[in-house]
């Protein structure tokens, strides 16, 4: 009879759903100031997500009050739990009470511009519900189809992005992520969210949060048949419900399109 004991505990490594602050400024009051009209427009929007603090489009000599930030991240009820650095930015960074963090994603180089005005972006894909799955089940992350291996005569063959169709309604606290374009076949109730990294195509009455172009695509768009949102945003420019939606579009087909750093809504012509 084996006297091994069943383990307990492991320590693996993995990834978590979080979203990235990215800081574009040093200037704590500044910062401060458009965090608060963000969240008095939607405070409720970003409430209870987990959050990394990513410094690395500050300047290598700047610095910033970071148990400060964290302190009012928690007062929008967000929860910071590390921060992203360039190596210069380390020795300071780390002295503040929050761990610091190696991002997997792509760093952009901060000396070059913004390729859009995205205050906040997704730091891992967010779980996905799949079509078939039964009303109120957890949701499950989207696999991403796998690539073959280019031959070293072939140029590399391109990642293709899933399309997520969900088939039916959205109910309110409901969220949907696709990490290419997301087709709702249903309405997406007040309270629901549906995010994709590229288009997002709604096939009823969109009543929640619809946000395309999630990892900074200017290029993405927003379609629904019946225009009744609480939020619509692409590459991170956003519009609530409390803002005046332009004359003839409100519960009518429509299409949302970015255009420089401003939002076009603009009645979809169904022939």
């Amino acid at each position: 009879m084996s006297r091994s004991k069943a383990t307990l505990f492991e320590l693996r490594s993995g990834a978590i759903d979080a979203v990235h602050l990215v800081v574009k400024t040093p200037d704590f009051a500044a910062l401060a100031e458009a965090l608060q009209q963000r969240f008095d427009a939607a405070p409720e929007f970003f409430s209870g997500e987990a959050v990394a603090i990513d410094l690395r489009r500050l300047a290598e000599d700047a610095t910033l009050p970071l148990d400060e930030l964290a302190a009012l991240l928690r007062r929008f009820k967000m929860r910071p739990f590390g921060v992203v650095a360039q190596a210069a930015q380390q020795t300071w960074a780390g002295a503040s009470d929050l761990p610091l963090l190696d991002s997997r994603d792509v760093a952009r180089d901060p000396r070059k511009p913004a390729e859009s005005a995205e205050p906040i972006e997704a730091a891992t894909a967010p779980a996905t519900t799949p079509a078939d799955a039964a009303p109120g089940a957890e949701p499950q992350a989207a696999a991403q189809p796998s690539v073959p291996a280019a031959t070293p005569a072939q140029e590399p063959a391109p990642a293709t992005l899933l399309t997520v169709l969900i088939d039916r309604p959205l109910r309110s606290g409901q969220r949907i992520y696709s990490p290419g374009d997301l087709i709702v076949q249903g309405v997406v109730s007040h309270g629901a969210e549906v995010m994709a990294e590229g288009h997002v195509h709604i096939y009823g009455a969109l009543r929640g949060r619809a946000l395309a172009g999630a990892r900074g695509n200017t290029a993405a768009r927003i379609f629904c048949t019946s225009f009744e949102p609480e939020l619509v945003a692409i590459a991170g420019i956003y519009r609530t419900a409390e803002q005046d939606f332009p004359a003839g579009v409100r519960g009518k087909p429509t299409t949302v399109r970015l255009q420089g750093e401003q939002l076009l809504i603009e009645p979809l012509a169904l022939k």
